[in-house]
């Protein structure tokens, strides 16, 4: 049942506080990566059925070709599905919701109406990893279930630094998202630092309840949880292990539905006027015009 009253919406919001969240996350992934062909079997084409998956977009439109529910999931599209906008705009990172975007303030971000939280804690306590993104742009995009779950570059990039961040796994559904102060500030969430030609750009990964895994290409699956503190792996800018990749690349990707985050520094981009939040946007289309 939609949760479209306020009162509903807090409820909702409330109840999430005292579960065990990483380990209803944990029980989901095991679920999820049965290769049982009575438990993915069924599990999937449920999936496509409650969610209207458009299996005509996949590189692999036949459910049963994939190991496990989690192989579906987290499925490739075929070639052309998501058409990259032109060079010198600012492309979408994943298919989804845009929920927020616009300046960042001073340090803070918008998470909704009413509710901000901080970059520094978003970025796992730096001040001086989001130093570069005080009165900077952000956006935010909610990918629901039915979504790909994919996040590709908005921007061609050159890694350097990767940050895992623990915490809880709220969902991050509209209605938790309105209820819970900082909550993308709160989530376990990877943090992805690059250089890019605009600047530093950031992308954030955060996790959510029944979430069983967030992976990169070039580290694999980075949660569940290494520990209980913020732990960080820095890459060199050329040479021998240096990670660059190209506008439009996959750069990671979520096993189950959430929220990825782009910051970028100063006035970066010129944000189309059709957005607003709420829009639901896809991969590689133009959010905005990048400044020269």
């Amino acid at each position: 049942m939609p949760l479209t009253g306020p009162l509903a919406q807090r409820l909702f919001a409330w109840a999430q506080y005292p579960l065990p969240h990483h380990a209803l996350s944990r029980l989901v992934g095991v679920a999820t990566g049965s290769r049982q062909p009575w438990i993915k079997g069924p599990l999937t084409r449920w999936f496509v059925r409650r969610y209207g998956v458009d299996l005509g977009e996949a590189a692999e439109p036949n459910t049963g070709a994939y190991p496990d529910f989690q192989h579906f999931f987290t499925r490739a599209l075929r070639p052309g599905a998501r058409p990259l906008c032109a060079e010198g705009e600012l492309a979408c990172p994943a298919d989804g919701t845009l929920s927020q975007f616009g300046r960042i303030d001073g340090d803070r971000l918008l998470q909704a109406k009413g509710s901000t939280f901080s970059a520094v804690e978003l970025l796992g306590g730096s001040e001086e990893r989001a130093a570069p993104f005080a009165g900077g742009q952000f956006a935010t995009v909610y990918l629901a279930p039915k979504d790909y779950h994919r996040v590709h570059m908005p921007l061609a990039g050159t890694l350097r630094q990767m940050v895992h961040v623990p915490g809880r796994a709220f969902s991050v559904n509209p209605a938790t998202t309105n209820h819970v102060p900082g909550l993308f500030a709160r989530n376990e969430r990877v943090v992805a630092l690059f250089d890019t030609a605009q600047g530093p750009m950031a992308l954030v990964l955060v996790g959510a309840m029944l979430v069983a895994t967030v992976d990169t290409v070039w580290a694999g699956t980075v949660t569940p949880p290494h520990g209980h503190r913020v732990a960080v792996w820095d890459y060199p800018a050329s040479g021998e292990g240096a990670i660059t990749l190209g506008r439009g690349e996959e750069m990671g990707r979520f096993n189950l539905g959430s929220t990825v985050i782009l910051l970028l520094p100063g006035e970066q981009v010129t944000w189309d006027a059709d957005q607003s939040p709420g829009t639901t946007v896809r991969m590689g289309q133009r959010l905005g015009q990048l400044t020269d």
